[in-house]
């Protein structure tokens, strides 16, 4: 879908990561919307827009990609930290970060507050890729909106070394793989 900035927005360059601003009037195509924030292509190459930023484009329905995880009253802790990661996505393939795979270990533990603390190891599809920390504070932060959670702490590792083998079944469905 083509649409066209209504005001500056700052944006981040896919893939390395550096904060920019867009200026009011570009056009850009959006090739995504997941998880909240959008991904849009101009002539100088692949953004992401952050969903804090999305009212600078002119029309764009972002629907349940935004919302903040709902406590399940029935669901542990830990269904609800899957859940809220799987709210996450990389910016250049439209799959959460849970079913691509690139989520390594997570451990809660009780806080002094009665609340919890969340650990999360997290791995990237490459290791040159700038967006890593964007994608990170993406988790922490949906893990960190959970009632329950005092504080969210995400680490990108490197070891395994990912591989597309460890998409899930969803992740190969949604990309049409086997």
């Amino acid at each position: 879908m083509e649409t066209v900035l209504i005001r500056d927005c700052g944006a981040t360059v896919i893939p390395a990561g550096d904060s920019v601003t867009l200026a009011k009037g570009t056009p850009v195509f959006i090739a995504q919307t997941l998880g909240g924030n959008v991904t849009v292509r101009t002539d100088r190459g692949l953004f992401r827009i952050a969903s804090a930023d999305v009212d600078a484009l002119e029309e764009v329905d972002l629907g349940e990609s935004a919302a903040v995880p709902a406590t399940d009253g029935d669901a542990s802790l830990e269904e609800q930290v899957w859940e809220a990661l799987k709210g996450c996505f990389d910016p250049e393939i439209p799959i959460n970060i849970v079913d691509l795979g690139l989520v390594y270990d997570l451990r809660i533990e009780s806080a002094k507050d009665g609340q919890s603390e969340v650990f999360i190891k997290m791995t990237l599809t490459a290791q040159g890729c700038g967006m890593g920390p964007v994608i990170a504070e993406d988790a922490r932060t949906r893990v960190k909106l959970l009632d329950a959670v005092s504080e969210a702490t995400v680490d990108i590792v490197w070891d395994p070394v990912w591989n597309p083998q460890m998409i899930s079944e969803e992740g190969r469905k949604i990309m049409g793989i086997s």
